[in-house]
This record gives C-alpha cells, structure tokens and sequence, in this order.
C-alpha cells in the first residue's frame, strides 16, 4: 500500500475515533449530503444545520434521538473493561416516520466507531427484516467513507455485516424472531466492546426473544433499542413505556411531526376516525390502543393539558403540594406542587429507593422553599412515617391523605382517591398546564374506573392496573393528591378548609385501595 493510502486510512481512523460518543455527529460526517440528491430529503434543522455546516441531513425527530444516545453514552463512560448498565432506548411512532433508516444509521455508527462489537437485528417478518430493514441497511452501507471496512450480505438465510479484517469477532447479524430461534439471541460475548441488539416493529417480536436477548446485557457496553407502531397494549414492548418504563429512554413521534410523512393522508386519517380513536392513536400518534372502554380520564384532555399555554400566576391562588409515597419495589415517590392551574413550572421530582426520612426531609424543604399552602401526603401504609416525621418537624398545614379513606361526597365516589381524581379529572377537563411527559400522560390516562354498591365510582386497584402491563400511576397520584380538599386563597392568613379527619378517614377503608 502507497504511503499516501497508509496516511488517508489512518486520517480516517483517527476522524471515527471523535466520534465514539457522537452518533449525530458520524452520521453527518459519514454519508455524502452536500452531493447526493437521493438523500436531501430533508432540510437540516437548527441548531444542527449551523453546527454541521449543512443544508441537508436527518429529520429533526432523529437528530434529537442520535443526540439522546450520546448523552447516553458519554454518561456511561465505558472504559473497554468495566461493564456498565445498558443502554436501553424504546421508539414507539406512527407510520412512515423512516425507522428503517435510523437502524442503518445506527448499526453502521456502532459497527464503526467500535471495534469486535456484536449485534443481532430482528423484525416482526422475516419479508420485513430482508426487504425493509436489511435492505435498508445495504441502501446506507453503500454511501457510508466506511464501507471498505465492511463486508455486506443479504442473502437468504445469510444476512450480516462483518468486518474484513476479524469476520468473526466484529460482525452483526440479522436473524428472524421465531421463538425457535431463539437462542441466536443469547449472550453476545463482547466483554471489551459492545453488544447489541435491535428489534425493528417490536410490538410484534415474541416475548421470549426479549427474554434470552437480556443475557446479552451483562458484559462490555450493552445496548438494545427496540421500534415500532403500538398495535397492541399487551406484551415486552407495551411494558417499556409502562412498567417497566423506569428502565427504558422511552421516545413517542406523532407522524404529524416528521417532515417525510404524507401529512394529507394522515389528517383524513384522523377527519375519518377521530383523533382518540385506536386507527389513529396507533397509525398517526403513536399512542397505544386503549386499554378499555372505561378509561378514566380522556387522553384528548390530557393531551391538551400537556400543550396549553402556561396560565399566569395569581397571587391569591393558594401553593398545594402532593406527597405520593412508594409502596413497593418498582414504585416512586413523587412530589409534584401545583399553583391553580399551573402543575407544569412549580416543582414535580420523583425518587426511586428512598427511605421515609429522607423523604420527609425533602418535603419540608420544598415546602418551605415555595411557601406551601397545604402540603397533602398519601398516608397509607409507609406513608405514615412520613406523615409522622413532618409532624416532628413542625411542619405546617400538613394533611393526611388515606386513599381508602370514606370520601367527603359519599353519594358519588367509594372512597377518597376516586374523589380527588374525580376532581382532578373535572380540572384537567378545564385545562390544567401539565409536563409533556410520556409518563405522566400514561398515569393520567391509563386507569379504568367502574361502578360499585349503589352506583358508586370506584377507580381500579393499583395491583390490577400492574397486571395489564401497567406502572403504579405515581405521577397521577401525586397531582390527584393536591385536589384531595379544597385549600383557601392567599387572603391574609392562609386556612384550609376540610371536614374532620375523623369523619374522612372513619369508616372500614383499605389503604392499598
């Protein structure tokens, strides 16, 4: 090889090697946009297009999804010996949003920028797997300053990417996700790289290639990213967005949003169907299908909760905070402040593991720090002791919530959590400003509610909301939490007005209700 060969390789080299925690980064610098046509598709967005110099590159969905697995990345800091958690980033989307070509992106950046990585790519077909996401891998394969790097296939039954120079130990591969196959997903061994795994329209990939791909987890820089429309409100890739949510970087793109997609279908779509109906929550929003007729709150009024205008403050309006405290393993405590119809910009922050005393601690600083009205505390089961501890602390204004307790208006509600999140729907019914969080909109909104006794509205139990493939909505709770009772306006001294706690929490109740 001629000496000017040797320097222009290893120009390259130590150009890839900037790259290692730069995902957006490599793509703009691996693929051809100033002179390629067949892929300007699309106007490069600010800030990337002063960043990079470019009038054209991805669509703003997925310039901010590479920036995301950067920060993932460089928050890791795998040193190439010491394990580190993985890296684990749940897509769910409308159609046409163009996650075949983020899957060829993101396999060419890992395969690239990281030597004897591993991977395994699936898909809900074997047809999907070859003709759209392989194929789409070989479209970009062709176009990338690396491809003399890498030998390509799309054969049948012989569909990788490997290095030339260590095929073996440096390579991905696309295999299909029958269960009989699933120990082509087993442990990657990639101890000194990473290992990954991909699952392109994941809602259909069977359970149990999620399970044997979690052997994969365990060694180097792991990695799993997982796509696709939520066709169905059950199954592995439900729970990332729900219960096991806390594991996942969890992403929702509305087709509306993506500049690729044909907008004039999509809005007959919705005039069609409705924009609440399942056609159009799986197919344009990204939203999975409803869990059942008997949803508790509307996801169109917390949809327009999440989007409204921030409403202006008004002195008099009273500063009511909500103490939702974690009962069990995978629950969180969540302090969430609202000031009338603002629960947006105050303060919301949620902990996962914290002992009663800490928590109680945190509480009376928040409440000092932002002059707390009323500060309502779910007080059952663990929640007693903070309940207690803020007694101890003098805490002010300090009220204890019982959830099973007997509601102040027993003529409609069985107990006090379906009240105050009866009240609470009848605010977010009227616009109350709410985080833009994926979370929160699934605890607004993913609870069912029926009728008990004399008609009586009864909300569903935690535990059975779990065994649909639902979080413990702790987010809903905390924000229910400060409609518990209603609190005075600022007019000279603060009082709170509610009845007896004796005629609240009398009565036989159940405080995990």
């Amino acid at each position: 090889m001629a000496q000017r060969e040797i320097d222009h390789e290893q120009m390259l080299i130590d150009d890839i090697a900037k790259f290692y925690d730069d995902p957006m980064g490599f793509v703009m610098y691996a693929f051809p946009w100033d002179i390629d046509p067949s892929i300007q598709m699309v106007e490069l967005e600010e800030p990337w297009a002063s960043k990079y110099n470019s009038e054209f590159g991805p669509d703003k969905w997925a310039c901010e999804w590479l920036d995301d697995l950067g920060a993932e990345i460089k928050d890791r800091g795998f040193d190439g010996k010491n394990a580190v958690d993985p890296i684990q980033m749940a897509t769910v989307s409308g159609h046409g949003i163009g996650k075949s070509t983020l899957t060829a992106w993101l396999i060419l950046f890992i395969m690239t920028t990281r030597p004897f990585a591993k991977g395994v790519v699936t898909a809900n077909t074997g047809e999907q797997l070859k003709t759209k996401t392989w194929s789409e891998l070989g479209k970009w394969w062709k176009k990338c300053i690396t491809q003399e790097w890498f030998t390509y296939n799309n054969g049948k039954g012989n569909m990788n990417l490997y290095s030339v120079s260590s095929p073996e130990s440096w390579r991905c591969d696309a295999q299909t996700c029958r269960e009989e196959n699933s120990e082509s997903f087993a442990g990657l061994h990639a101890a000194n790289s990473t290992p990954f795994y991909i699952f392109d329209e994941a809602s259909a990939v069977p359970n149990k290639i999620w399970e044997v791909s979690e052997g994969g987890l365990t060694d180097g820089e792991p990695m799993r990213f997982v796509w696709g429309n939520p066709t169905k409100n059950t199954g592995s890739f439900f729970e990332c967005f729900n219960r096991f949510r806390h594991r996942w970087k969890s992403i929702v793109i509305d087709s509306r949003n993506v500049n690729i997609t044909n907008k004039k279908k999509l809005n007959q779509w919705v005039e069609d169907y409705g924009e609440d109906s399942d056609f159009v929550r799986v197919r344009v929003r990204g939203v999975f299908p409803r869990a059942g007729s008997m949803q508790f709150i509307s996801s169109e009024d917390v949809d327009r909760c999440a989007e409204m205008d921030t409403p202006d403050v008004i002195m008099t309006q009273p500063v009511i905070m909500g103490v939702d405290v974690a009962r069990f393993g995978s629950d969180k405590s969540v302090i969430l402040i609202r000031r009338g119809r603002n629960a947006r910009d105050i303060h919301m922050s949620s902990y996962s593991g914290i002992d009663t005393m800490t928590l109680a601690a945190k509480v009376h600083e928040l409440a000092i720090e932002f002059d707390c009205d009323a500060i309502f505390v779910d007080g059952g089961g663990v929640g007693g002791g903070v309940v207690d501890r803020l007694n101890q602390l003098s805490a002010k204004n300090v009220i204890e919530v019982q959830f099973g307790g007997r509601a102040v208006n027993p003529a409609v509600y069985v107990n006090w959590r379906a009240e105050m999140w009866g009240t609470m729907k009848a605010a977010i019914k009227d616009g109350v400003a709410i985080p833009n969080q994926v979370e929160i909109k699934t605890d607004l909104t993913g609870i069912e509610y029926g009728y008990q006794k004399e008609n009586l509205i009864q909300l569903e139990k935690k535990e059975d909301m779990k065994k649909r493939g639902l979080s413990s909505p702790d987010f809903g709770d905390a924000l229910a939490l400060t409609y518990a009772l209603p609190v005075a306006p600022r007019v000279g001294v603060t009082s709170i007005h509610h009845p007896d706690v004796s005629q609240v929490q009398g009565g036989d109740y159940d405080p995990y209700a």
